[in-house]
């Protein structure tokens, strides 16, 4: 089962927002984050949630697939309708970059929480943290340090797992049908003998 949800859980650009996320759901999921190990069990991260008015007011801010700069993603009316602002908090430690790895458990924890229920998402790191904190009004002692879109995943998007390219390549990209193709080495490739 793991394999399977591993296999689904891709970078969605595309959402059907005629499908929100329900808020409930996505507590679960942070709940289901909160459980996660933690570095020095510190648990200095702090979450946002916002529905879909919420995420139209961030939207904005942030900034979606460097790799493929001639496609407008997310496409107009294939928005996300949910975000999770994951925020580090200094009062906990005051370094947020302490707190990279539990960020990554728990965008991994919270994603495939998601993909779970039938939901996708996509992690953005490319944001404008200042402007996401003045426009959700969040206190300056909680900083933003990755957002993760969510919503039901647009039927017309699809996301292959492909092999990298024969110069070894791993950059994602998109083909005349719109089919966006995901290269990843091999096993061989990434274990050291």
């Amino acid at each position: 089962m793991l394999r399977e949800l591993l296999y689904e859980n891709r970078s969605y650009r595309s959402f059907d927002e005629s499908k929100p996320v329900p808020t409930d759901k996505i507590l679960n999921w942070v709940d289901n984050a909160r459980l996660t190990p933690s570095a020095a069990n510190l648990q200095p991260l702090k979450y946002k949630i916002l529905d879909q008015k919420g995420a139209e007011k961030v939207l904005p801010l942030t900034r979606w697939a460097a790799a493929l700069p001639d496609w407008n993603l997310p496409p107009e009316g294939k928005h996300p309708t949910a975000f999770v602002v994951v925020c580090h908090d200094t009062t906990v430690t005051p370094d947020p970059a302490s707190s990279k790895v539990d960020v990554g458990i728990t965008a991994m924890t919270i994603l495939l929480s998601a993909v779970e229920e039938g939901y996708a998402g996509c992690c953005i790191g490319s944001f404008d943290a200042d402007r996401v904190g003045e426009v959700l009004r969040i206190s300056e002692k909680y900083v933003p340090v990755l957002m993760i879109a969510l919503g039901a995943p647009s039927p017309d998007e699809t996301i292959i797992i492909a092999e990298a390219q024969k110069d070894g390549s791993t950059k994602y990209y998109r083909d005349k049908h719109n089919l966006h193709f995901v290269p990843k080495r091999k096993l061989d490739d990434i274990i050291i003998e």
